[in-house]
């Protein structure tokens, strides 16, 4: 694996811990949850931009996508 694309792995399993801590979720909830609102693509897509942002404010971030999504469907 290149660097890179370690530094993105590394960034989606923090997303996927991190959120899984702010509501009690395992990691295969989360998983699941994310590939049903399609978080994960969005993330990988937008590493170079997100992996600098704070905790919290990628965790709201990954809330108001859900929530849009959700209203969406």
């Amino acid at each position: 694996m290149k660097d890179k694309e370690l530094d993105i792995a590394y960034f989606l399993s923090f997303c996927i811990e991190q959120y899984g801590k702010k509501y009690q979720l395992g990691g295969d909830e989360v998983v699941s949850l994310f590939d049903r609102y399609e978080v994960l693509p969005y993330l990988e897509e937008n590493f170079e931009v997100l992996h600098t942002q704070g905790h919290q404010w990628l965790m709201e971030e990954i809330d108001e996508m859900i929530n849009s999504k959700e209203v969406n469907l």
